[in-house]
């Protein structure tokens, strides 16, 4: 018997949808489709009624923008009441940037909306889609899991904790600073400590805007005057990419009068670190003391794709350059370690 459960699965494209075509492979969503039907699994007993919708056009996630995001958020929005979980068939480049995304955009979300895709297509003998959907499916039709999250080679990660960091083996994410909310082996093993608890009130979509956001890892001998020029009030918010726990280069006067007179112009300034685990910490050392001083906040242990994501939707929200500050340093949807 088929279980009760009904999921939404959200087709945006990427390599797990794509076939082989005489200019390589592309989406093509009749074959995907085809192949998705052919699959027995996936209309046996036990695993949950399910329905398939598919963005247009079909893209590469490397194509992915705010547009996109928003298209997904509306597609659950819109259907959240008739169904129990959404699953979203995503490429794996910006996966973990859209999953960020998402556990932002849907406030007060209740239902586990389980981001998924694959490195090899569904087309060929050994692809890791099959695992992939399957469980990613049996998942989103629990009673588990009350947020959004990232299925991916035998883990479900928090989405705002994952980052890609293979390119090319078939577990391709991790989450450097959480635990896995749960692992697949013969049975799905829920680390229930991990999740999150169910939300409290009406559940509604915080739509993103397109705001000026930029990126900038530091690097030895880094020549921090060539940034002055994008400092301006047009650029809402930074993210640096620092060494150790907030750490930059001590010849670094270039820098802080830039990060000083942008955050004077209310541009947010966002501390991250390059390290995958361990959390910056503004102050420990004397060249990350002074990022503080020159208006900078700490990001935390927070990846650079929740540090972006979490951006958008603050400014998306319209609130106050302080109050962005604020809640930066905050944990929204468990994407820090810092409760405050």
């Amino acid at each position: 018997m088929r279980a009760a459960k009904r999921i939404l699965m959200i087709y945006t494209g990427g390599t797990i949808g794509m076939v082989k075509t005489s200019h390589g492979y592309a989406p093509q969503r009749e074959a995907f489709h085809a192949l998705l039907n052919g699959m027995p699994e996936l209309h046996a007993d036990g695993m949950p009624w399910w329905d398939i919708v598919d963005m247009d056009p079909l893209l590469d996630s490397s194509n992915i923008t705010v547009v996109e995001w928003n298209a997904i958020g509306l597609l659950i929005a819109g259907h959240y009441d008739d169904y129990d979980g959404f699953v979203i068939l995503h490429g794996t480049d910006t996966m973990a940037y859209t999953a960020s995304a998402l556990s932002f955009m849907l406030r007060r979300n209740n239902k586990p909306v389980v981001l998924t895709g694959s490195q090899i297509p569904l087309c060929e003998i050994r692809s890791d889609a099959r695992d992939n959907i399957i469980t990613a499916l049996l998942i989103a039709a629990g009673d588990q899991v009350h947020e959004v999250c990232l299925y991916f080679g035998g883990k479900l990660l928090r989405g705002n904790r994952s980052i890609k960091y293979s390119a090319d083996d078939l577990i391709a994410f991790e989450s450097p600073n959480y635990p896995a909310l749960a692992e697949a082996g013969i049975a799905i093993r829920y680390n229930r400590a991990a999740l999150l608890p169910a939300c409290r009130g009406a559940f509604s979509l915080q739509p993103m805007e397109n705001h000026p956001i930029g990126v900038i890892k530091v690097f030895p001998g880094i020549q921090f005057e060539l940034f002055d020029s994008i400092m301006t009030e047009r650029l809402r918010g930074i993210v640096i990419e620092t060494f150790g726990a907030g750490n930059i280069p001590g010849h670094a006067g270039a820098l802080l009068p830039i990060i000083r007179r942008a955050s004077e112009n209310g541009t947010i300034i966002i501390v991250c670190s390059q390290c995958p685990h361990g959390t910056v910490s503004l102050g420990a050392y004397e060249t990350s003391s002074a990022l503080r001083e020159a208006g900078a906040v700490s990001g935390y242990d927070i990846t650079t794709e929740a540090a972006v994501a979490k951006l958008y939707y603050l400014f998306s929200r319209g609130l106050s350059a302080d109050e962005v500050r604020s809640r930066m340093e905050r944990s929204l949807r468990g994407e820090i370690s810092v409760v405050q």
